[in-house]
């Protein structure tokens, strides 16, 4: 994976955004956002870019961002479940569900 590649929160689309060095657009991740806490919804690379890690790399970033901003997560998306089991150090961002 090139490390020109830049992940960033593009709030008005609501969704992160994966850009190569050109401003081609890699992939994306849909959230809904409130005072408290984050919902992915859609996680989804490019046909042209898939297998180079770019969903990880929203994903990371993503997530980072809501543990600074002191929310809450609720992986609605199964790429979302999916880095959640894989990356434990996130855990603590889960939003716990009331049973």
């Amino acid at each position: 994976m090139d490390n020109d590649v830049t992940v960033a929160d593009a709030p008005d689309q609501h969704r992160y955004e994966a850009r190569d060095a050109s401003g081609a657009l890699m992939g994306i991740a849909t959230y809904r956002r409130t005072s408290d806490h984050i919902t992915f919804l859609h996680t989804e690379t490019m046909p042209e870019f898939q297998g180079r890690g770019v969903a990880g790399r929203v994903a990371k970033q993503s997530l980072e961002d809501a543990r600074a901003a002191g929310l809450k997560v609720r992986p609605a998306c199964p790429y979302y479940v999916q880095y959640f089991e894989k990356h434990p150090e996130y855990a603590d961002l889960l939003e716990e569900v009331a049973s």
